[in-house]
């Protein structure tokens, strides 16, 4: 049986739950796990949280040859069904490929044996290379900029309460956010600082450093989409679900310290929408760069929404 990826449990909450929720158990097979989910006032599972458990149970599989712990630095996944927060999530993992540099794995999420994500991630070996990057913008840093936590305080609605009672990350939108009116004009950027409500347990390795960005940038994703449209996320009847997510780590993360998103979304059309973010730390260093399409559905003459936010739901086309 291979052993699961240490994720050590931090000991403030609610960043202790989302720790404890990555640190997978020992599954039937080999390459197997089991992970559970956090409550979600949807009913499904929440996506971020399963890529981030994917790349977990890929990175158990890699052999430390002794140069060094291979890190992950690309994930490819598609969100095929809904999952249900209440049954476990069993990872088989596939070991495609080990050479000099890299690895590459392939992991398949599955309940009651039916896959509900497929992903391949890949690792690389620490190595010496040009160093190049474009220059952070310069934007409001944190400190100035209200605290999504706060405005979740104001708002009496039971998607506000859970959201200020559970929130692991703390969320600063630099251009304001769009939780309960759409931006006063409809564009397609966004800046927004985040970090970790809570200190990240210092025994932490990278990789888990790198699957809490990858668990919580699903939340903000698609927000540059909703604010080229004119919607927010109080649209009514507005469905819209994670179709698929493309992910680069470039450089170490720190989920501690504040990470600027530097966001857009380039196009919509057919009821899909592409985003994109760049992820800087608080010292100008371009940690990530992440991809998204998602489906966003408004009620026109002859559709509607479903009025449902989380991942694609089985049978939905």
């Amino acid at each position: 049986m291979t052993t699961p990826y240490p994720v050590p449990s931090a000991t403030e909450e609610p960043l202790g739950s989302v720790t404890r929720v990555l640190a997978l158990t020992e599954g039937d097979g080999v390459d197997s796990f089991l992970g559970t989910s956090l409550p979600q006032i949807s009913g499904r599972i929440y996506g971020g949280q399963v890529v981030a458990q994917g790349l977990l149970a890929a990175a158990a599989t890699l052999i430390d040859d002794g140069d060094g712990e291979r890190l992950p630095h690309s994930v490819h996944a598609y969100f095929m069904r809904g999952g249900d927060p209440n049954e476990p999530v069993a990872f088989n993992v596939e070991r495609l490929h080990d050479g000099r540099s890299f690895s590459q794995r392939r992991t398949t999420a599955s309940q009651n044996g039916t896959p509900i994500l497929a992903m391949i991630s890949s690792y690389q070996e620490e190595q010496e290379g040009a160093e190049v990057q474009l220059p952070a913008p310069d934007v409001p840093r944190p400190e100035e900029i209200t605290s999504a936590l706060e405005i979740f305080r104001t708002i009496d609605h039971p998607v506000a309460r859970f959201l200020g009672r559970t929130a692991a990350f703390d969320l600063r939108h630099v251009e304001g956010s769009i939780y309960l009116r759409p931006a006063p004009e409809a564009t397609g950027v966004q800046h927004l600082w985040m970090r970790a409500r809570g200190r990240v347990p210092e025994q932490a390795a990278q990789t888990v450093h790198r699957a809490l960005l990858t668990y919580v940038c699903d939340q903000v994703m698609l927000e540059p989409a909703l604010r080229s449209q004119g919607l927010f996320w109080r649209s009514e009847g507005m469905s819209l679900a994670t179709l698929d997510h493309a992910q680069w780590f470039h450089r170490d993360v720190d989920a501690g310290d504040w990470m600027l998103f530097v966001q857009d979304s380039p196009s919509s059309q057919g009821g899909r929408a592409v985003a994109r973010a760049q992820v800087f730390d608080s010292s100008g260093r371009l940690v990530s760069t992440i991809a998204q399409e998602g489906m966003i559905r408004t009620p026109t003459t002859t559709t509607r929404g479903s009025g449902r936010w989380g991942i694609r739901v089985d049978g939905e086309d």
